[in-house]
């Protein structure tokens, strides 16, 4: 059976999805909503073209959780590539600018020639690190934010010149 690979551009409320044969040419290139029966139709329209699929994805969790989810629950093999991969790798591709299209292709070639990808799985120790490194990095910059605000806010009440005078958002004036 022949193969293809379909790369997915995931968003928050939109997928786009590349659909490519071995030489890479395209079979199908289409915007989806973060929605499962819409999903459950691409996944369909996808098999249909009747070949052996192997996914692409350049998110492990949010808003990417659905697609994966479904893909895992009909048996389909998902592989990640990172978002520093696909900039990376886009400069090398036709086409300007970044659009979600382009994307989806380059993740679904770089997905068809590269052999290094890791393969996701449902009880992937590598997912579940990525997800609680990044909870914790965003509870930090949130946190660090919320202490630069509320220093900003007392220094506007009690002393603004020197409120202005600070540049709060590098280390140096928060160093004691």
């Amino acid at each position: 059976m022949a193969m293809i690979w379909a790369g997915i551009d995931a968003g928050k409320t939109h997928h786009h999805c590349v659909a490519i044969d071995g030489s890479g040419r395209r079979l199908l290139s289409r915007r989806v909503a973060n929605d499962e029966p819409e999903l459950l139709e691409l996944l369909t329209d996808v098999l249909a073209l009747g070949y052996e699929v192997t996914w692409g994805i350049d998110l492990a969790d949010g808003g990417a959780a659905l697609a994966i989810t479904i893909l895992f629950d009909h048996g389909q093999p998902v592989h990640y590539i990172s978002g520093r991969a696909i900039h990376r790798a886009s400069e090398s591709y036709r086409g300007e600018g970044k659009t979600d299209a382009k994307d989806a292709a380059v993740i679904a070639d770089q997905t068809r020639i590269r052999r290094d990808l890791q393969r996701l799985r449902t009880s992937d120790e590598t997912v579940t690190d990525l997800k609680i490194l990044t909870g914790r990095r965003a509870d930090l910059v949130a946190d660090r934010t919320r202490t630069v605000n509320r220093l900003r806010a007392q220094l506007t009440d009690i002393f603004p010149g020197l409120e202005r005078a600070l540049d709060l958002t590098n280390t140096g004036p928060l160093t004691p």
